[in-house]
């Protein structure tokens, strides 16, 4: 029996050991790397002091803090990955003006991991790029619907609506265009897969994948606090 019902496991697992690897390698990378940069004694000091740590325990906070913006820069194109691995989307990959597509369903969409992901004054960009892609008569994906995806959003709530962010250089919002829209990561998981609680599907089967890619293992309460950032995050 797969562990998921809306994509594969030939496609998913391999997905999730990626990214555990990459995990692996980010750590491994700023652990070999620690000495070469420069580091912030005066920050040093008084994380120690103001944090209550030990020399060690602050050495291997600031490598795992290291590592963990690396990471941080692949969850995107994990999600980007399981998305595009689905029926009847395709992955665009990195490089390119946007991340997914469906001819199927004549939708774009452009990943981003968290809300913050983009600036603010930068958001107005993004929405006149996924204009151009759907709108001008002579472009490949004219009255397609343009998505710009946060999976974490910034409030637990689903939402689906037009993207309407600040053009500072205007003093005013960008034109309303229903054909240019934001939403939330469980809902546009919804959209794309048919089933509504398919991130949180996602979520659970994670554990079982990582131990079995990995001699990690995920204790009970481990992964029920775990759970809880996941409500927190997307809503219960």
């Amino acid at each position: 029996m797969p562990f998921l019902s809306w994509i594969s496991d030939d496609k998913l697992v391999p997905i999730i050991s990626g990214l555990l690897l990459k995990a692996q390698e980010a750590q491994n990378k700023a652990s070999a790397k620690f000495g070469k940069n420069v580091i912030d004694p005066f920050s040093a000091i008084f994380e120690m002091s103001g944090f209550g740590l030990s020399l060690d325990l602050w050495l291997k906070s600031e490598s795992t803090r290291q590592a963990q913006k690396t990471l941080q820069n692949h969850i995107g194109e994990f999600h980007q990955n399981i998305l595009g691995s689905c029926s009847g989307w395709e992955n665009m990959k990195t490089g390119n003006v946007i991340d997914l597509v469906s001819k199927q369903h004549k939708i774009v969409a452009e990943i981003k991991n968290k809300y913050n992901t983009i600036s603010g004054g930068k958001l107005s960009d993004l929405y006149y790029s996924l204009e151009h892609l759907v709108m001008p008569k002579t472009s490949i994906y004219k009255d397609y619907t343009a998505y710009y995806v946060s999976i974490i959003p910034k409030n637990p709530e689903r939402f689906n609506k037009a993207f309407v962010p600040s053009d500072k250089e205007k003093g005013e919002k960008c034109p309303q265009n229903d054909k240019v829209r934001e939403i939330d990561g469980a809902s546009f998981y919804h959209l794309v897969t048919g089933v509504p609680d398919a991130l949180e599907q996602l979520f659970n089967i994670l554990p079982e994948i990582i131990s079995l890619s990995s001699d990690y293992n995920y204790k009970k309460e481990e992964f029920e606090q775990l759970k809880e950032f996941f409500n927190q995050a997307f809503g219960s």
